[in-house]
């Protein structure tokens, strides 16, 4: 699944695919904004880790759950 970071003050945005559910991602940055965390931890497909802080947090997108097709398609 996509997932997009806007960040405050900045042009650019993190973007990365992740092999957590949309509902796991939204529910790490829904806890993490209530419970007055400083920061945001995700991890992507390649095990990469993000950490950004949630004062910067402009928007977090969550691209739909898609399998990927395989074959052709008459």
């Amino acid at each position: 699944m996509d997932v997009r970071i806007g960040i405050r003050n900045s042009p650019r945005e993190i973007s990365f695919e992740s092999a957590q559910s949309a509902s796991e991602v939204e529910a790490l940055v829904a806890s993490c904004l209530e419970a007055g965390s400083k920061v945001l931890k995700l991890v992507d497909n390649k095990g990469r880790k993000f950490v950004v802080p949630t004062d910067a947090l402009a928007y977090v997108e969550i691209g739909a759950e898609e399998t990927r097709r395989v074959g052709f398609i008459a």
